[in-house]
C-alpha cells in the first residue's frame, strides 16, 4: 500500500499561479490527484493547468481572490460543480508586507491579513462542509518561518507577516481540534528562505543578509523550488492519517541555532 499515493483525489490550491503554489500544484498532480488552482491571475492558471493535464490529470483554472467571500464562495462551488467533492486544500495564497509596526500603513497591516488570515479562514469556511459530509479531509495552511521568529534587521522587518503567519498557526490548531473526529486533519508549515516569486524581489535581494543566511544556516543556503513538496505531499496524503495540529517547520535547521 502506497500511504502517499493521491489517485482518486482531489486537491485545491489557492496562490497556484506562481512560485511554491504552483510547484505544489504539480507535485499533486505527479501523485495521481486532480488539481483546482485558485488565484487572481487567471492567465497563469491557464498555463499551469495545460501543462498538468498533458501528465494525464484533470486541473481546473479558477479565478479566486480569497480576500473576497463572494468570490471564494463561487470558486469552492465550481470545484464541487466540476469534481464533485474536495479531499485536499492547501491554503498558500500570501503576501510579505514589508515595515515595522511604525512604517506600516493601516490600509497595508489590512490587506495582509484579508489576504493571510482571512483568506485561509473563508477557504476553510466553505470547503470544510465538503470534508466534514465525505468524512475525509487534508488541509495544509502555509504559514512561515516568521510565525515563531522575528528578522533583527530593520530593512528586513515584516511585523504583520510575522502576526498573520502565528495566526495561522493559531487557527490551524483551532479547526485541528474541531474536525479530528471527521476524519479531517489540518496542519501548517512554516517554510523558511525559498526561492520563489515573493521572496526574488525582496529578500534575495538584499547580498549581505543572503551571506549572513548562508552561514548562519545549517544547511549553508535557502531552500530549492520543489523541497517543500515532500512535506506538502505527506500532509495531504494517508501517510499523516494520525497527524493533525501540527506546525513543521521546513527551514534547513534555521531555527534551531
Amino acid at each position: 500500500m502506497n500511504l502517499f499515493d493521491l489517485t482518486g483525489k482531489v486537491a485545491v490550491v489557492t496562490g497556484a499561479s506562481s512560485g511554491l503554489g504552483a510547484d505544489a500544484a504539480r507535485a499533486y498532480a505527479e501523485y495521481g490527484a486532480d488539481v483546482a488552482l485558485l488565484a487572481r491571475r487567471l492567465d497563469r492558471l491557464e498555463s499551469l493547468a495545460a501543462e498538468i493535464e498533458k501528465t494525464g490529470r484533470q486541473a481546473l483554472p479558477v479565478a479566486c481572490d480569497v480576500s473576497d467571500e463572494a468570490s471564494v464562495k463561487a470558486a469552492v462551488d465550481t470545484v464541487i460543480a466540476r469534481f464533485g467533492k474536495a479531499d485536499i486544500l492547501l491554503n498558500d495564497a500570501g503576501v510579505a508586507v514589508p515595515g515595522t509596526v511604525e512604517e506600516l500603513e493601516a490600509e497595508e497591516w489590512d490587506r495582509a491579513m484579508a489576504i493571510n488570515v482571512k483568506g485561509m479562514y473563508l477557504m476553510c469556511k466553505h470547503i470544510m462542509p465538503h470534508m466534514r459530509r465525505q468524512k475525509y479531509g487534508r488541509i495544509v495552511n502555509v504559514a512561515s518561518i516568521n510565525a515563531v521568529i522575528g528578522d533583527k534587521n530593520p530593512q528586513l522587518a515584516r511585523h504583520v507577516y510575522n502576526a498573520s503567519k502565528a495566526a495561522v498557526r493559531g487557527l490551524t490548531t483551532g479547526m485541528a481540534a474541531s474536525y479530528a473526529m471527521d476524519n479531517v486533519t489540518v496542519n501548517s508549515i512554516g517554510p523558511g528562505l525559498f526561492e520563489s516569486e515573493m521572496t526574488e524581489n525582496t529578500l534575495f535581494k538584499h547580498e549581505e543578509f543572503m551571506k549572513l543566511y548562508d552561514m548562519l544556516s545549517p544547511a549553508g543556503r535557502p531552500g530549492r523550488r520543489g523541497e517543500l513538496n515532500g512535506t506538502i505531499i505527506y500532509l495531504s496524503s494517508d501517510a499523516s492519517s494520525y497527524v493533525t495540529g501540527q506546525h513543521i517547520l521546513v527551514d534547513g535547521g534555521t531555527s534551531i541555532v
